[in-house]
C-alpha cells in the first residue's frame, strides 16, 4: 500500500497541463487552457484546463478532475493505478507501508503468478509468429478466421506446440522453478510426474485484465480432433489471480472505447470480440458463455451504465440474451437487446459487413430489454396460464428496474402492450419488491434510511427548531447541493464575529462551522453521507484558519469528494474574474440563513406528508391516532412559522 507521504508527494509534482497534454492538444485561453475534450466527440473545444486550480473540466459530458481523477477516467486506472503512473511520470519513489509476513507471502505468491503468466504469454506469441509449426498452423487458423496481424498483435494471440513437455523446459532455460508452473495452472504433473502443458497443440487466447496484467487463458484445438471432442477449449483454472466468472474477454483492449462511447456490446465468445474490433467496434467484452456475474457487472459499470446483448438469433441466442438480464437492471443497467439474423454470430455478421454498415445496423435494430422480452414471451400466446406466467416474469423484471421515472414508464408501455390495467401491473411489483425487501434477498436502492447527526453543541442558533423528523431519501435535495457548495466554495470564510455561547465563551464562527451548528442544534443531516462528511471534515480543519475548503477538497485524497468538489466550483473555469460572483459576508450570510430554513421546511414538510400517511393507517387505534393528530398539529405550527419567516404563504 503507498503510504500517505508519498502520495502527498504525488500530487505536489502532478501539473494538471503536464499530465492532460499527454493526451490533448491544449492552447492558451486567457489564464486557462482548452483543448477538445478526449472523453467524447467533439468540434468546438469545451475543454477546460485550469493550472491555478490544478484542474480540468469538460463542459459538454461534464467529466474532468485533478491530475488523478483525470488519468483514472482517460485510462480506466483504479486509484492506486493512477498515482503509480504519476509517479512514474514525475519519477517519485514509491514507498509503501511494511506488509506483515503473511501479507509479503501472499503478495509474492500472487506476483509470481503473474510473473510466470507474463512468460508464458511471451512464449505463446514467440512461438505463433516465429516458430515454424506456429507460423504453419497457427498463424494459419487466425488468418482463415480473417484476423489481420495488427489484431493478432493486439489481443496477444498466441501458439503452443504439440510437445507437452516443451514449455517446461523452456520455463526452466529462464530461471523459472516448477512450483511457480503448477501455482499458475500452466502445467500440471502427470502420474509419472512430468510436468504436463496444459495448452499443448492450441492456439492460445490471453484474458487480461482491466489493468493489463495476464491472468489467465483460453486455448483452441485446431486440428481434425476437433470433431466429437468434448474439451474443444481449455481454459485457466480457478486460482488466486483468476476467476472466470469475474473476467471479461477484452476488456483491456475495450475500456477507453467503452468510456468514450458510454456504451458496451457483450458477445459470447472471444472471436466475437476480435471481429468486432477488426470491423471498427472497440468497445465490445466477452463473458465466453457464462452467465453474467455481478463482479462482471460492476467491472462494466466502472465504464458506462449502458449496455447492448449481441447473440445470434437461435433459440441458444435467445437463452442466452435472458441470462442474467434481472441483475443487470438491478445494479442500474440500462439494457438494450440485439438479436443478429439467423445462422450468424457477432464473429461472423462482422466479417460481412463494413463498420459503418454493422454500426447502423446495431442502432436500428437494437430494442430495449423490457419490450425484447414482452414479444418474446407473449406474441402469438394464446393459453392464459403462459401468458399469466410470462406477464409475472416481465413484471419481476421490471421491479429491478432502479430508475423510478424508468420503472414507471416500462408498466405503463407494458399496460398498454398486454392489454392488462396498469394498476394490477404496479400492484403486483410492489408485491415483489415488498417480499425482497422482506427476505432480504435484495437491498432496493430506493428504500427510505435514516442517518440523522446527533451532535450536541449547547446552543441554538434559529428560533424554530425541527427535532427528530425522519429522514426519508438517500438522495441530496437542490438546497442541501446548494448548502455543500458553499462549504466548499467558502466553507472557511468567517460570517460570524465574537458569538458568545451560554457559557459566556466568545469566538468566530465561519461559513461550515455555523451550518454544522445550526444543522445539529435540530439534530439534523444531510441525505447523502458524502455530504456530511465533507460538513464534518470543514469543521474539523476550520481551527485552522490558513486551511482553505476550496483548493483541499479539489485534492482530497478520496476520489469521490474531489470530483464532487470540482463539480460544483466549474463555473469558474469558464468565467472571467470581472464575471465571478462576488459574495461579501452579509450576502453570504443571508443567503446561508435563507437556504438553512428551506432545508428545515423541506424536512417539516415530508414529516406532514409521513403523518398523514400513518393517520390513514391507524383509525382503529384511538389513542394513536390522537397522539398523531396532536403531532400533525405542532408541525403544521412549524411549517407555518417557517413559512412566514421566508416569506411564503401561510399553509393553513
Amino acid at each position: 500500500m503507498i503510504d500517505r507521504l508519498t502520495v502527498e508527494k504525488i500530487k505536489d509534482a502532478s501539473n494538471i497541463v503536464d499530465v492532460v497534454s499527454e493526451f490533448v492538444t491544449l492552447r492558451k485561453s486567457g489564464s486557462n487552457y482548452k483543448g477538445l475534450c478526449p472523453f467524447h466527440n467533439e468540434k468546438t473545444p469545451s475543454f477546460y484546463v485550469s493550472p491555478a486550480r490544478g484542474t480540468c473540466h469538460c463542459f459538454g459530458c461534464g467529466k474532468g478532475g485533478n491530475p488523478i481523477s483525470f488519468i483514472m477516467e482517460h485510462e480506466q486506472m483504479t486509484y492506486p493505478e493512477a498515482l503509480r503512473w504519476l509517479a512514474n511520470k514525475y519519477n517519485i519513489e514509491i514507498h509503501e507501508r511494511e506488509l506483515s509476513d503473511h501479507e509479503k507471502e501472499e503478495q509474492s505468491a500472487r506476483e509470481s503468478m503473474f510473473i510466470m503468466n507474463e512468460w508464458a504469454n511471451e512464449y505463446f506469441q514467440d512461438l505463433l509468429h516465429n516458430h515454424v509449426d506456429g507460423v504453419a498452423v497457427g498463424m494459419q487458423y487466425f488468418r482463415s478466421r480473417g484476423f489481420r496481424d495488427d489484431i493478432i498483435k493486439k489481443f496477444q494471440l498466441g501458439f503452443d506446440l504439440t510437445d507437452r513437455l516443451a514449455l517446461a523446459r523452456a520455463a526452466f532455460a529462464k530461471g523459472y522453478k516448477e512450483e511457480f508452473l503448477l501455482k499458475a495452472a500452466i502445467c500440471y504433473k502427470n502420474e509419472r510426474g512430468e510436468l504436463i502443458d496444459r495448452y499443448s497443440g492450441r492456439v492460445v487466447f490471453p484474458w487480461i485484465s482491466s489493468s493489463g496484467r495476464v491472468v489467465g487463458f483460453t486455448a483452441r484445438l485446431l486440428d481434425s480432433r476437433t470433431k466429437g471432442v468434448n474439451q474443444k477449449y481449455v481454459n485457466s483454472p480457478d486460482s488466486e489471480i483468476y476467476h472466470k466468472s469475474n473476467e471479461l474477454y477484452g476488456i483491456y483492449q475495450a475500456k477507453k472505447a467503452i468510456a468514450k462511447e458510454d456504451r458496451v456490446y457483450l458477445v459470447e465468445g472471444q472471436a466475437d470480440v476480435i471481429s468486432m474490433h477488426q470491423s471498427g467496434i472497440e468497445n465490445v467484452v466477452a463473458n465466453s458463455g457464462t452467465a453474467l456475474s455481478i463482479q462482471q457487472i460492476h467491472t462494466l459499470h466502472r465504464f458506462t451504465s449502458n449496455i447492448t446483448l449481441l447473440y445470434d438469433g437461435d433459440a441458444a441466442g435467445i437463452h442466452a440474451a435472458l441470462r442474467g438480464t434481472d441483475m443487470l437492471l438491478l445494479e442500474g443497467m440500462n439494457l438494450k437487446v440485439l438479436l443478429l439474423p439467423d445462422n450468424d454470430d457477432p464473429d461472423s455478421f462482422a466479417r460481412k459487413h463494413t463498420a459503418d454498415e454493422l454500426k447502423k445496423y446495431i442502432e436500428e435494430n437494437s430494442t430495449d430489454f423490457i419490450r425484447f422480452k414482452t414479444s418474446l414471451l407473449l406474441d402469438g400466446e394464446s393459453d392464459p396460464l403462459k401468458r399469466s406466467e410470462a406477464i409475472n416474469s416481465i413484471v419481476a423484471s421490471i421491479s429491478m428496474v432502479q430508475n423510478p421515472i424508468l420503472r414507471d414508464t416500462y408498466l405503463h408501455d407494458c399496460s398498454q402492450r398486454i392489454g392488462i390495467n396498469e394498476a394490477t401491473l404496479i400492484n403486483q411489483m410492489n408485491n415483489m419488491i415488498r417480499d425482497r425487501k422482506e427476505s432480504g434477498v435484495v437491498r432496493d436502492s430506493n428504500m427510505p434510511q435514516q442517518e440523522a447527526a446527533t451532535s450536541q453543541t449547547g446552543y441554538a442558533t434559529t428560533p424554530q427548531t425541527v427535532v427528530g423528523v425522519t429522514q426519508t431519501s438517500n438522495v441530496s435535495t437542490p438546497v442541501e447541493q446548494l448548502l455543500i457548495q458553499l462549504v466548499i466554495k467558502y466553507g472557511d470564510r468567517v460570517i460570524f464575529n465574537d458569538v458568545e455561547d451560554e457559557n459566556g465563551n466568545v469566538f468566530d464562527l465561519s461559513v461550515a462551522e455555523y451550518i454544522s451548528v445550526s444543522l445539529s442544534a435540530d439534530e439534523l443531516s444531510f441525505h447523502d453521507q458524502t455530504y456530511n462528511d465533507i460538513l464534518n471534515e470543514a469543521v474539523e480543519h476550520c481551527e485552522n484558519r490558513e486551511f482553505k475548503t476550496e483548493s483541499y477538497f479539489v485534492h482530497h485524497h478520496d476520489i469521490k469528494i474531489s470530483q464532487l468538489a470540482i463539480n460544483m466550483t466549474e463555473e469558474r473555469f469558464k468565467l472571467s474574474e470581472s464575471q465571478q460572483t462576488k459574495d461579501d459576508d452579509e450576502s453570504l450570510r443571508n443567503r446561508i440563513q435563507h437556504l438553512l430554513l428551506d432545508f428545515r421546511m423541506e424536512y417539516v414538510e415530508q414529516h406532514l406528508k409521513d403523518l398523514k400517511k400513518q393517520i390513514a393507517q391507524s383509525s382503529s387505534d384511538s389513542e394513536t391516532l390522537f397522539q398523531l393528530m396532536a403531532d400533525f398539529k405542532d408541525m403544521t405550527e412549524m411549517r407555518n412559522a417557517l413559512a412566514r419567516q421566508l416569506g411564503n404563504n401561510i399553509i393553513v
